[in-house]
Parts: C-alpha cells; sequence; structure tokens
C-alpha cells in the first residue's frame, strides 16, 4: 500500500525497486513488474510517477549521483591540510559506493548503455563531478596557493579516471573481485600525481 507514503517516498521506492532488479537480472532484462515487485507498489503507481523504465533509471542514476557528490562535498571541505582533505572526499566516496551496491551496477554500467537520454544525463553528471573536484581543490588552494588550480577538463578526466578504476578491480556484475574501498590508496596517488604537477592549471 502506499497511501502512508509521500509522493517523494513512493519515487525512492520505485527506483530502489529498479535498483534491486538490476542487481538481480541487469537492466535489460528487467521489466515494470520486476520494479513494482520490489517496490511493492501497483504498475499504475508506477505510471503515476515514471512514464517508462528509462524515466526510472535516469532518477535513480541522478539520485545515487546526487548523493555521492553531498557525500565528497562534506567530507573534503573540511578544515585540515590538503591531503586529509583529498583523503576523506576518497574515503567518502568509496564508502558510500560500498554502501549501496544495488545502485553502483547502475551508476557503473547500466547508465552507459540505456540511450542517448541516459548518456545526456551521464555526461551532465560527469561534468558535477568534475565541477565538485574543481571546488574542493580550490578550497585546498585557501590552505596551499602552492597547489596548482584544476582545469575541468583535468577534472573530468580524474573522474574518468577513477571510474575506469573501479570496473578494473570489482566485477560490477557479480560484485567479485577487490572492494571499492581498497582503491582509496591508488586514488590518492592520482590525485596526488594530478595536483602537484604545474602543468594542469594550463590544461583549459
Amino acid at each position: 500500500m502506499t497511501s502512508t507514503r509521500t509522493a517523494d517516498e513512493v519515487r525512492e521506492a520505485l527506483t530502489g525497486g529498479l535498483a534491486a532488479a538490476i542487481a538481480d537480472k541487469g537492466y535489460a532484462a528487467t521489466t515494470i513488474a520486476d520494479v513494482v515487485m520490489h517496490a511493492r507498489v501497483s504498475k499504475r503507481t508506477f505510471y503515476e510517477h515514471f512514464t517508462d523504465k528509462e524515466a526510472c533509471l535516469m532518477a535513480l542514476y541522478e539520485q545515487g549521483c546526487v548523493h555521492l557528490l553531498a557525500v565528497v562535498r562534506s567530507a573534503a571541505t573540511r578544515s585540515g591540510s590538503w591531503k586529509s582533505m583529498v583523503n576523506d572526499g576518497v574515503t567518502a566516496y568509496l564508502n558510500a559506493l560500498e554502501s549501496m551496491p544495488a545502485v553502483t551496477r547502475t551508476l557503473l554500467v547500466e547508465i552507459q548503455a540505456a540511450g542517448p537520454k541516459a548518456y545526456r544525463l551521464r555526461q551532465q553528471m560527469q561534468r558535477r563531478f568534475a565541477d565538485t573536484l574543481v571546488e574542493v581543490v580550490d578550497a585546498a588552494r585557501a590552505a596551499d596557493p602552492a597547489i596548482p588550480k584544476l582545469s575541468q577538463l583535468l577534472a573530468i578526466a580524474l573522474v574518468g579516471g577513477v571510474h575506469e578504476m573501479m570496473l578494473q578491480v570489482s566485477d560490477p556484475y557479480t560484485g567479485a573481485g577487490p572492494s571499492f574501498t581498497s582503491l582509496a590508496p591508488a586514488v590518492d596517488e592520482l590525485v596526488y600525481a594530478i595536483l602537484t604537477n604545474p602543468w594542469s592549471a594550463g590544461m583549459e
């Protein structure tokens, strides 16, 4: 029954139902019936909130990304040395991914093959991650002005590099392989390498 839930709560139940179904059988094989079964609502309720499965996927992807952005921004903008800010942001990001395995497969894999609308949303969210990294670095430069300013192009490259590292160490279809949190030292090293190179500011 959905009568005691708000519209936002029903939408979250539906996107959560999609995430659970994707974890079970993948996006392509998932049906609306699977989604509503996991969400414990009717098909009619589904169509009151989403036009189709793709719209629900995009909402799930955006919710996951917005959550991760908030986690990174909160962790990486605390006071401290710039290295501790990087470490805090990286650790929080990887821990957040680890904590929502049903959503992680959508964030890493399924959104890339879901059509042009999903592709454009992914590009938009990747730019938002890059913008957040630029903001974090600007905050770190307040503590250490010697750090070069991070350009958006390099920030996008950094986002893509971390994404590929996650795909290399863990199979998002089965969850096999090392945990995402095991990547923290390597991700930290990548960020340090970019931030301590003087040419990074010139990549506009």
